[in-house]
């Protein structure tokens, strides 16, 4: 039987269920602060991936996120929150959970058992695609029907797992491994595992966009201002980055249709809407590359 480390028992919680409320709380936070370092750990794993995944976006390659219960439910909240904060097109970054989508919601017993149904999700995937299986056991046979199929397409595979002993880390092309140990209640991994798969997943799909150019500085530059917080920022943002005031700022995103990059370069290079879009066609909407070619003339 394959060895799975997230269901040891931990021995620094074994009498929390005798533990005041508030030591419980205490207890719980010792067994948090373990989780931001085990991640650093994997920081040079991680930024491999991240460089994986720029490369497929900029050769017009996606990512997909699988997984089963909990981390398919992370995968899916990762890739849900990509297009309103990079303004991407939701097909770029998705993510498909064992069970389909009544297992976002509630528990789909035995999904993740099933080699043949991750084969056949993962028949979405292209020879240009990266696929990202997320699991703390890194055992679920879906996971393995995924990744073999995505060996027969072509596309590359990263594990993001908490046991090197995994079935996912022999199997896929590059592996992220955060080793949290025990949880505070055995086997139950929604906890110090899966805080571990959302920061990672938060690097890898930030840190990809930010290669591709979805950024300036720390700015949320390709942000969709549907509402009024965002259009607040999208003010904000193009008064600091631009220089000018809110009032200025505005008025240029009320002109390009709130198109922070563009408002930027109608203000910054006095052009108007079509120029200024024309111009980041140019430099492939990287503004970074706009800017320092201005600078440098």
């Amino acid at each position: 039987m394959t060895e799975v480390i997230t269901e040891y028992r931990n021995e620094n919680t074994k009498d929390i269920d005798l533990l005041s409320t508030i030591d419980m709380v205490r207890k719980m936070n010792e067994e948090d602060l373990i989780v931001a370092k085990v991640v650093g750990d994997e920081a040079a794993n991680i930024a491999a991936a991240i460089d994986i995944i720029a490369k497929a976006f900029l050769k017009g390659g996606r990512l997909f996120y699988f997984g089963a219960g909990t981390s398919g439910r992370l995968g899916i909240l990762d890739a849900s929150e990509c297009p309103p904060t990079f303004s991407v097109n939701p097909e770029m970054v998705q993510g498909k959970i064992a069970g389909g989508e009544k297992a976002i919601l509630t528990a789909v017993e035995g999904a993740e058992d099933s080699f043949g149904a991750g084969k056949e999700d993962a028949k979405i995937l292209t020879d240009k695609d990266v696929c990202v299986v997320i699991s703390a056991s890194g055992n679920p046979k879906y996971l393995l029907g995924v990744l073999e199929q995505a060996d027969e397409t072509g596309a590359a595979t990263i594990a993001v797992t908490c046991n090197s002993k995994g079935m996912i880390a022999q199997e896929a092309g590059h592996v992220i491994c955060a080793e949290v140990g025990p949880e505070v209640i055995a086997g139950s991994s929604r906890l110090k595992a899966g805080t571990a798969q959302k920061m990672i997943l938060n690097m890898l799909s930030t840190g990809a966009m930010i290669k591709i150019g979805k950024t300036y500085e720390n700015f949320m530059i390709d942000l969709k201002a549907v509402n009024e917080k965002l259009k607040d920022r999208a003010i904000r943002i193009v008064s600091q980055i631009a220089h000018v005031s809110n009032s200025e700022a505005l008025a240029a995103l009320l002109k390009c249709d709130w198109e922070i990059k563009t408002s930027i370069i109608m203000i910054t290079m006095k052009k108007n809407v079509e120029d200024a879009r024309h111009e980041l066609k140019k430099y492939g909407g990287v503004l970074r590359r706009i800017i320092n070619a201005e600078t440098t003339v």
